[in-house]
């Protein structure tokens, strides 16, 4: 039996340039033999929110990790706001391939929660290289109804619950963090976001694990991902878990992550 998810270790920031602007980051275990797994959060997520998810997956792989905060989270360089509707397609364009090339990560598997996952989507779908697979976590393929009225909750949550207190542990500039990414999510023009077409590029194999009770996606993200790529794909439907089940069913999440990442270090 695996303990319950606890708080991250003592990581010292560390910063990665990336063109005109710096990434926090942090290793895991670096250089240990096969690929590295290469973390990429949640639109409100940062580093330091995975806790300690990546040492255990790391440990139970017997793999590298490398953990970053995207441009505008956690302690990385403020983003130029508002954002873009294609802001997760820069990422999977221009920054993910940065963060590899400045660290030397040339053979990685992408850990990808919620909009990290659909950066690793599009990084695999457009060709992005050096990738052996994907462990996704609740990606969005499509804006769901549900997904854009739970962000709304949330907004209006925002500085009248503990809600920003909780945020603020996390990221040096939270009002920022915060509206850069519910102000492009509810965007009317972001109702036609859809990296459906993309999915036929993704030719490595895919494991998409998602929380039944998840508010912010049905499972037709994981049925459009698992019918769309190339590569083949399997689901975790984890019970009772929300739109982070890495955190409300860690046993579960990391016993699947770890079978499927350990089959892909035979090949």
């Amino acid at each position: 039996m695996l303990a319950a998810m606890t708080s991250p270790p003592k990581r010292p920031l560390q910063l990665i340039d990336a063109g005109d602007h710096r990434l926090e980051h942090a290793w895991i275990g670096r250089g240990r033999p096969g690929p590295v797994l290469v973390f990429l959060h949640e639109g409100l997520g940062s580093l330091s929110q995975w806790k300690d998810f990546p040492e255990r997956l790391c440990d139970l792989t017997g793999l590298s990790g490398l953990v970053y905060s995207r441009r505008g989270y956690g302690a990385s360089d403020p983003a130029v706001l508002p954002r873009g509707v294609g802001f997760m397609h820069e990422e999977a364009r221009c920054d993910l391939p940065r963060v590899l090339a400045a660290t030397g990560v040339e053979d990685a598997i992408l850990v990808g929660h919620s909009d990290g996952a659909s950066i690793a989507l599009i990084y695999a779908g457009e060709g992005g290289g050096g990738i052996r697979g994907l462990a996704l976590i609740a990606p969005h393929v499509m804006v769901e109804a549900m997904c854009v009225e739970e962000i709304a909750r949330r907004r209006a949550e925002y500085g009248v619950t503990e809600l920003r207190e909780k945020l603020a542990r996390h990221h040096t500039d939270v009002d920022a963090t915060f509206h850069g990414w519910v102000d492009v999510w509810l965007h009317p023009d972001f109702r036609r976001w859809d990296i459906r077409p993309l999915l036929a590029g993704v030719r490595v194999p895919v494991l998409v694990v998602q929380g039944a009770d998840d508010a912010y996606g049905t499972l037709a993200q994981v049925d459009a991902v698992r019918s769309g790529v190339r590569g083949p794909a399997e689901r975790l439907i984890v019970p009772g878990a929300g739109h982070s089940p890495q955190r409300d069913a860690p046993d579960e999440v990391l016993g699947a992550m770890a079978r499927f990442i350990t089959v892909l270090t035979r090949t």
